[in-house]
């Protein structure tokens, strides 16, 4: 996990935005011929002869938890076939088709990659699919930071299913200050007990490997051996008790995607205290996740996936 954690560290220095290419001209037209059931993204390709064009379409319903998108799961693109007029390219016809390149060996990929950002992130959510067998059945691999907002006195359940009826393996306390000494920068409601997600399923995140409140950023010398210890192994947390922060994940800032890939759809979103959105803060509501991606819900209402969030309480996750 220290790995994975340096190798996105890494990659979210390569860019905290990136600069979009202009659409080509076919694209708008064709938006029409978008299938049912789907929404389109960017026009990522024309082939050298100028007469076919690959469009990513995604499923309308792939920001929905309980329909939820998975970066492991097989995509589609909409062949456009282009006839050239006056105004230039247009699209004639198209045909939805399983997304591969036979240059690649048949891999599924952007083609949009110039800097090998993408590439990087295939191979870490390929170490991820690889782990898979490791999960209890159904559960989509994920690898993000986070946080519990329960202000429970009693603390969040840890459970051992994804159920409100399963067995309480443990509890990660509420937000907690320390009686005497602390930094500075102590938030005002308390130190939240973080943690790793490693696994989402039917609204519940698998979660591991969570650390005393405020134990990371708080000196020492002052920590008390009294502070209260969270249930640190594996189980099961209700995916509304949880909550982190946007980190980059060096993709587009400012929106939300509206699928776990690059060139999906993307909408225009805000922070809490205003502004578009960026490293600074986190959302609103934490959904779902898919591999290095979250499903979040922004303050202002905008509902898409965010790639990277992290769980730390003193600085911004750029």
């Amino acid at each position: 996990m220290i790995v994975t954690i340096a190798v996105l560290a890494s990659l979210a220095g390569a860019a905290i935005a990136q600069t979009r290419e202009p659409e080509p001209a076919w694209r708008q037209s064709a938006l029409p011929l978008v299938p049912a059931g789907h929404v389109a993204g960017e026009a990522y390709r024309t082939d050298e002869a100028g007469m076919t064009g690959y469009l990513a379409v995604y499923p309308a319903n792939a920001n929905d938890p309980k329909s939820l998108a998975s970066v492991f799961a097989a995509r589609q693109v909409l062949v456009v076939k282009l006839t050239r007029g006056d105004g230039g390219l247009r699209a004639s016809s198209a045909e939805l088709q399983p997304r591969v390149d036979p240059t690649l060996g048949n891999r599924d990929t952007t083609m949009t990659d110039p800097d090998g950002q993408e590439r990087e992130f295939e191979k870490l959510d390929a170490e991820l699919a690889a782990g898979r067998a490791k999960l209890p059945d159904g559960t989509e691999p994920c690898s993000l930071g986070a946080w519990s907002e329960d202000r429970d006195p009693k603390g969040l359940n840890v459970r051992a299913e994804p159920s409100v009826k399963a067995r309480v393996l443990g509890t990660l306390p509420p937000p907690y200050r320390l009686k005497m000494g602390g930094r500075e920068n102590t938030p005002d409601d308390g130190w939240l007990t973080e943690f790793r997600i490693i696994g989402f399923k039917d609204g519940w995140f698998l979660i591991e490997g969570a650390k005393p409140p405020g134990k990371d950023y708080e000196d020492e010398k002052f920590y008390p051996r009294s502070a209260p210890k969270p249930y640190a192994g594996r189980g099961w947390v209700a995916a509304n008790k949880v909550g982190a922060n946007y980190a980059n994940g060096g993709t587009r800032m400012g929106g939300l995607f509206q699928a776990p890939f690059v060139d999906a759809p993307w909408t225009p979103a805000g922070r809490k205290l205003g502004g578009t959105l960026d490293t600074d803060g986190g959302p609103k509501r934490l959904l779902a996740c898919s591999g290095h991606w979250g499903l979040v819900e922004s303050h202002d209402g905008v509902r898409g996936w965010w790639r990277s969030l992290c769980s730390n309480q003193v600085t911004n996750c750029s």
